[in-house]
């Protein structure tokens, strides 16, 4: 690891005055320790967000405010998400491991970076990592990594479990920059596609620091996060799926789906939820739903088993909605 300068500042101006000089913020740092020790990131100084009372949920109108700080851990056993967000609980509950959760933050988890291989092998070209080198996964192998959003230049997969559950809360991402201003953003707009600039992953400016994330009023109808992986704990997705479903006269009356292990970014597609809305559940219409979801995906060699299986976990997921 590289030698670097440690601050830790007791209020949001004194950190926005290291910002300016290029500083990089970090939390639980679980994963920015992991990628500076590797030297794939290698700031000069660190800001320890940890004192700048970023760690409180709070009501926000009929939502939530959850702080920048808020632990995995804290997050996923707040009451108030359990009872009113389980999809969230379920979702912080399913990444990693409890030691890692103790650690890892709001902020920071929205902020991790791809677990690609090839990412992490400075060895190998990587686009992410170095900007006009070539992507060495294409052509390599290939199993946790991306069908939706790639590109000729990237096809490393989003590795949050959180992110998919709060894409499909409509989420809003609240972000102060350097002056002090703040603005929200939706998580969508958070994330950039990889297009033929991998390494801009985020619409982030520099100095930019994410404050909080706010959930809007609860949803009403079931919630369910489902997540197949390789092994039963401490694995990221091949696929999961966070979804809300609401029933109305035997009808689908209103549905949210946001997709993990399958997307450079939390996959979200409307043309799926809107092909459900106002239709009898049925086995045809989910394979139809599996189907409208994957048309777009780009299958390279060694991935060709994402498109069953996603449909696959769709489907069950919603028939265990709709029972």
């Amino acid at each position: 690891m590289k030698p670097f300068d440690f601050q830790r500042p007791d209020d949001l101006g004194t950190a926005h005055d290291a910002a300016r000089d290029g500083a990089t913020f970090v939390g639980g740092g679980t994963n920015l320790i992991d990628l500076m020790k590797l030297e794939i990131m290698s700031p000069d100084t660190l800001v320890d967000i940890s004192r700048l009372g970023l760690d409180a949920i709070q009501a926000h109108g009929h939502g939530l405010h959850i702080g920048a700080s808020v632990t995995n851990s804290d997050l996923a056993a707040d009451m108030r998400v359990r009872q009113d967000y389980p999809v969230l609980s379920r979702a912080l509950l399913a990444g990693a491991s409890g030691q890692l959760r103790n650690k890892a933050t709001t902020g920071g988890n929205l902020l991790q970076r791809t677990r690609c291989p090839y990412f992490y092998d400075k060895d190998t070209a990587c686009n992410k990592r170095s900007p006009g080198s070539g992507c060495a996964a294409l052509g390599g192998e290939l199993r946790n990594h991306a069908v939706l959003g790639t590109s000729e230049h990237c096809i490393a997969l989003h590795p949050s479990d959180m992110a998919v559950a709060l894409r499909m809360l409509d989420a809003l991402v609240e972000i102060e920059d350097t002056e002090g201003d703040r603005r929200e953003v939706a998580l969508d707009d958070l994330y950039r596609l990889p297009g033929d600039r991998p390494d801009l992953e985020t619409t982030l400016a520099p100095g930019d620091l994410i404050t909080g994330v706010i959930l809007p009023a609860p949803m009403v109808g079931r919630q369910l996060y489902r997540k197949v992986r390789d092994r039963a704990s401490y694995a990221f997705a091949l696929v999961s799926v966070a979804a809300t479903l609401r029933m109305e006269d035997g009808k689908i009356a209103a549905t949210a789906l946001a997709f993990g292990g399958i997307g450079t970014r939390p996959w979200r597609d409307p043309e799926v939820e809107t092909l459900l809305i106002g239709e009898t559940p049925s086995t045809a219409l989910f394979d139809k739903a599996g189907e409208v979801l994957m048309k777009g995906a780009t299958l390279h060699e060694g991935l060709a088993f994402k498109e069953t299986l996603t449909k696959r976990v769709l489907s069950a997921t919603l028939k265990e909605l709709t029972q």
